[in-house]
């Protein structure tokens, strides 16, 4: 299978919510038990409504670190609707009160997703994922567009209405800023910005040639992209206004796909410098260009950085005539096939815990976002049927 249907980024190239507000101070009735160590807790959800309690449940179904029990579970997890933005959460185990709180959002569902974050920190031992919002691409209209959603796609917004073929788009950390390739205006791939809080839109990134790929660094302040200006499709890096370019790359192959180091120090990226697609790293000076030898397939690209373990990177590879998620580890010099599912498996994304992935589900039929338990190889659909093909997603966390 080509690589240039992999995703529509290497086909160019290859040719607010409210913070976490404790409503009071946390009552610790005894010593929660999680540990980072232990992969699979079984859990019971209670409480109520019941509206409340089943989103709970989809939230814990998404997590493959539980599983749902009736009864004898290792913890159960109660959550109380206390008012149109509060939520509270008591975590009992063998009938023993453990620990109780509440949890106050911009909505009921966003002051559940606060409390279910802190249930698996407290239970797990890592950190929560779901109160994500995510950026992605569906053609629900008929024509590729950018939306934004939370977790369980309850609450999905259409940011563009282009028209017209949009692709890559990149949510900032702080969830404010969203950044896109589209060929809305000139017909031609070029950058675009997007203000969540006004809605204004502007051109990020309009140059001769292709411009794609743009990513944000791990603290929003800078950008790398792919620019073809040169003649050549180069990685170029800029602050997040679209200024003070500098580009990293010089070489006759064709790059793509950066992403950045949790340090925000290196940038990991796609070249084809040796023939055929395959993943190599750079210091933000452009320097130290070292490849990552995932001995596992000729066809390697959209590599992600794990936000937690800068010692693993997820990517894309070819694989047995499909595409496959597959996880890369610098300290066991290893690669591992983590997706397995229906068609290919492309565009990883790591999310806040570092154990979670969410990628895009293709096949003729459909494309779909599913999320990915690097440790079990649990997945889950995320994007619903309404959406009609949703791909490449781009979370951040907008919790504390």
């Amino acid at each position: 299978m080509n690589l240039k249907i992999s995703r529509l980024t290497v086909s160019l190239i290859f040719l607010c919510l409210g913070s976490l507000l404790p409503a009071q101070n946390p009552i610790n009735l005894g010593d929660v038990v999680g540990s980072a160590t232990v992969t699979t807790r079984t859990v019971q959800i209670t409480g109520s409504p019941a509206s409340l309690v089943n989103d709970a449940a989809r939230l814990f179904d998404l997590h493959g670190g539980y599983k749902r029990v009736v009864d004898r579970a290792d913890f159960t997890l109660q959550f109380q609707s206390a008012g149109p933005t509060t939520v509270a959460l008591e975590i009992l185990s063998g009938g023993k009160s453990l620990w109780k709180s509440s949890f106050q959002g911009s909505s009921q569902n966003d002051a559940l997703y606060a409390a279910a974050d802190a249930a698996v920190s407290r239970t797990l031992g890592i950190p929560g994922f779901f109160r994500s919002q995510v950026a992605f691409i569906s053609d629900r209209t008929g024509s590729a567009e950018v939306y934004m959603s939370d977790i369980l796609f309850k609450g999905i917004r259409q940011l563009t209405r282009d028209r017209s073929q949009c692709l890559s788009p990149n949510l900032s950390p702080d969830g404010q800023t969203v950044l896109y390739t589209s060929y809305h205006g000139t017909g031609f791939p070029d950058i675009y910005r997007i203000d969540l809080r006004t809605g204004k839109r502007t051109v990020f990134a309009g140059f001769k040639g292709t411009n794609t790929g743009a990513t944000f660094g791990p603290d929003g302040r800078q950008v790398a992209m792919i620019l073809s200006g040169s003649g050549n499709s180069e990685v170029y890096i800029t602050n997040n206004q679209g200024r003070q370019l500098r580009r990293l790359t010089r070489s006759a192959s064709l790059e793509a796909d950066p992403s950045w180091s949790p340090d925000g120090r290196r940038i990991i990226f796609t070249s084809d410098q040796m023939g055929g697609p395959q993943i190599y790293t750079m210091d933000v000076q452009g320097r130290s260009v070292s490849r990552v030898r995932t001995d596992i397939s000729r066809n390697c690209s959209e590599p992600t950085w794990n936000p937690v373990d800068s010692g693993k990177i997820a990517f894309t590879a070819a694989v047995a005539g499909e595409f496959e998620v597959a996880v890369y580890s610098f300290k066991e010099n290893k690669s591992t096939i983590i997706s397995k599912g229906a068609g290919d498996a492309v565009h990883p994304v790591w999310l806040r815990d570092g154990r979670h992935l969410v990628y895009t589900e293709r096949t003729p039929r459909y494309s779909r976002l599913m999320i990915l338990d690097s440790l079990t190889g649990n997945r889950m659909r995320l994007s619903p049927s309404e959406l009609n093909n949703a791909r490449e997603a781009s979370p951040a966390y907008l919790g504390n």
